[in-house]
């Protein structure tokens, strides 16, 4: 009954933030604060998870295909493609539950167990279109740009990776890489990296803005928010692919 009651407030604060996504003056100034937040300053670890996922994708990929029966530039397709379709976008949305939700749903606590959502609802404001809206929006708009920044470095790792290590030259790698393109593997991308940056932040504002029960309530929310974006993020990855491959 616990579970089904929390899904209850999960799905009112989603109508809540549906209906109130039409005040934009109301959370102008936080999207455009959360674009920032969400997105560019997040630029600097996905670089680092996109450069070492490829790279480490590529060694892996050419100890496994240690043989003559390969041409070597197979490499290059399987770790494309294994990027652009799948671990661009979780590994990215992994990494970004524990640094993105975590913040959001601190941020969201604090503000509720010091009573400063009440003062802004006293004051007449929506608390959710002036805190909830503007993350969630933030989280669909700005995932799909960290999604094409994780799988570009991606690429760009396991093509250095490969060259440096002498497992197959810069040409060799591409040309694999780009037999077996499909614009519709970036699409199916695309629509990941949107439910998983819809997952992650509106899990983390939902456990943020119901919290309770002081610092230690706060630390809760936190951790909860967390581990609930990265169970929620597989869930999904699972459902899109049965769906749409």
């Amino acid at each position: 009954m616990r579970g089904v009651k929390e899904l209850g407030h999960y799905a009112q604060l989603l109508y809540q933030a549906l209906r109130s996504s039409t005040e934009i003056s109301t959370y102008r100034k936080n999207l455009f604060h959360e674009f920032v937040k969400i997105g560019y300053e997040s630029i600097p670890i996905i670089f680092l998870v996109g450069i070492f996922t490829g790279a480490v994708m590529t060694l892996q990929t050419a100890y496994q295909l240690d043989t003559d029966i390969y041409p070597s530039d197979i490499i290059g397709s399987i770790v494309a493609q294994s990027i652009i379709i799948e671990l661009a976008a979780v590994i990215s949305a992994l990494v970004l539950a524990g640094k993105v939700g975590a913040r959001i749903s601190t941020e969201l606590g604090t503000m509720r167990v010091s009573e400063q959502i009440d003062a802004l609802e006293s004051m007449g404001f929506n608390s959710v279109s002036f805190l909830v809206v503007p993350r969630i929006l933030s989280g669909i708009f700005m995932f799909p740009i960290l999604y094409i920044t994780a799988a570009v470095f991606g690429i760009i790792g396991g093509v250095i990776a490969g060259a440096v290590d002498g497992i197959l030259p810069v040409a060799e790698f591409m040309k694999g890489a780009r037999a077996f393109f499909f614009e519709s593997d970036i699409i199916f991308g695309l629509i990941k990296s949107i439910v998983f940056g819809f997952v992650i932040t509106s899990v983390s504002c939902y456990k943020g803005y119901y919290a309770f029960g002081g610092a230690e309530g706060v630390g809760t929310a936190t951790t909860q928010a967390t581990v609930l974006s990265c169970i929620f993020v597989l869930l999904a990855d699972f459902a899109l692919a049965a769906i749409l491959l």
